[in-house]
């Protein structure tokens, strides 16, 4: 055996090694959300964010404009189902321009400033001046009109790994966005597959800019390919990654930016051991035990076949007593 081949063993070994340990989530309740909201936001429902408030989930789809809204029992008879528009528009480069009249194909994520009752909408990667890409927020006020929208400044150099998580945290009075790299170390290809290099960027407005702040990393010892979102409640912090079919669990520092070493959890996983859970794309905190997990759609082909099941669906785990 080469030497080069030697630490793919290894991380593999790890990787089996952290996936038995990790503790596993207990589903409470899920529902395909198609047959929550009928057809009314079409058969494609690549759901890839979710943020529940007021007793209602609101869910985002990278390849809709709009929003779906469902009850908190996953009821197809509650009267808040639906879809209600969110604008979609795209706008001009700064955090209070007025948008543009291009449609938005969707969105990876979405948060909310209670203070201002604002929502905010990620966009991946897009295009910049600097050769690069860069994510863009698409800010909305408390009917979903849209406020305007601005890049994120921090430079991507992979379109399909940007970033994939939003979260709004309030510090000392001021107001945060939390941005999570898709990829290990905000890079894409094998780099960005290597476990250990989880990174949220920090940003804050600064006129009509969102500036980045500061970096928090996430624990080396997380066994994470890729990560799909992040949700933040009352000092703890919920990671979840799509490829790992897990959720980390930890506590963000009321001072400074940065986590424990938490806690990983692994979806449930069929009699013999094998993901089921395959395509999850957003979490949201429901309560202090409680996460919801929307699942994105899943992709043609054999080896995908045992994730169809699962896939366009919210999900209700509860988190086993003593993580995070």
């Amino acid at each position: 055996m080469s030497a080069a081949r030697k630490p793919d063993k290894a991380r593999k070994r790890a990787k089996a090694g952290a996936a038995a340990a990790a503790r596993e989530l207990r589903l409470v309740k899920e529902a395909r959300i198609q047959d929550l909201v009928g057809d009314s936001a079409g058969t494609r429902l690549e759901a890839s964010g979710v943020l529940y408030r007021d007793g209602t989930f609101l869910i985002v789809c990278d390849n809709l404009p709009a929003l779906i809204r469902v009850g908190s029992e996953l009821s197809p008879k509650a009267p808040e189902n639906g879809v209600i528009g969110a604008g979609g528009r795209k706008g001009s480069g700064t955090a209070r321009a007025k948008p543009a009249e291009q449609p938005n194909a969707g969105y990876e994520d979405l948060a909310h400033d209670e203070l201002h009752d604002h929502y905010f909408m990620l966009s991946e990667a897009e295009p910049a001046g600097s050769g690069g890409f860069r994510a863009r927020v698409h800010e909305y006020d408390a009917k979903l009109r849209p406020v305007g929208s601005a890049h994120l400044d921090f430079d991507l150099k992979d379109a399909n790994k940007g970033m994939e998580g939003l979260e709004w945290v309030e510090r000392s009075g001021t107001g945060h966005l939390l941005a999570l790299c898709e990829g290990n170390r905000c890079k894409g290809g094998k780099k960005g597959r290597r476990p250990g290099g989880g990174r949220i960027q920090v940003f804050r407005r600064e006129g009509e800019r969102w500036t980045r702040t500061d970096t928090i990393r996430l624990p080396a010892s997380l066994p994470f390919e890729d990560y799909s979102s992040v949700s933040v409640r009352d000092g703890r912090i919920a990671v979840l990654s799509q490829a790992s079919s897990a959720l980390w669990v930890g506590r963000i520092s009321p001072e400074k930016w940065e986590v424990d070493e938490g806690t990983v959890h692994r979806l449930p996983t069929d009699g013999g051991g094998r993901t089921v859970y395959g395509n999850p794309e957003g979490v949201s905190w429901v309560s202090a035990d409680h996460v919801a997990i929307v699942s994105d759609r899943a992709k043609k082909g054999a080896r995908n076949k045992r994730f169809r099941e699962k896939d366009q669906s919210i999900h209700l785990f509860l988190i086993p007593e003593d993580s995070g």
